[in-house]
């Protein structure tokens, strides 16, 4: 599954790999400018995410008792 996410990213242009021909083989991974771009969006929503936690987890509280 992270071979395909990984697969994806770079097929989208979000990452870069670079296989060094060492023994055994080691792959390097890195963000492109493309998804450097999204990082302060994504930050963002983590900290929106963090403080929303409490709230999250009194409606799945509040769901629960309900079903």
């Amino acid at each position: 599954m992270l071979t395909l996410n990984l697969r994806n990213l770079e097929r989208n242009g979000l990452i870069t790999r670079t296989v060094h021909p060492t023994a055994p083989p080691s792959v390097e991974y890195a963000l492109t400018p493309l998804a450097d771009q999204i990082r302060d969006p994504l930050e963002a929503l983590a900290d929106w995410a963090r403080r929303a936690v409490p709230d999250l987890l009194a409606a799945r509280r509040a769901y629960d008792a309900r079903t």
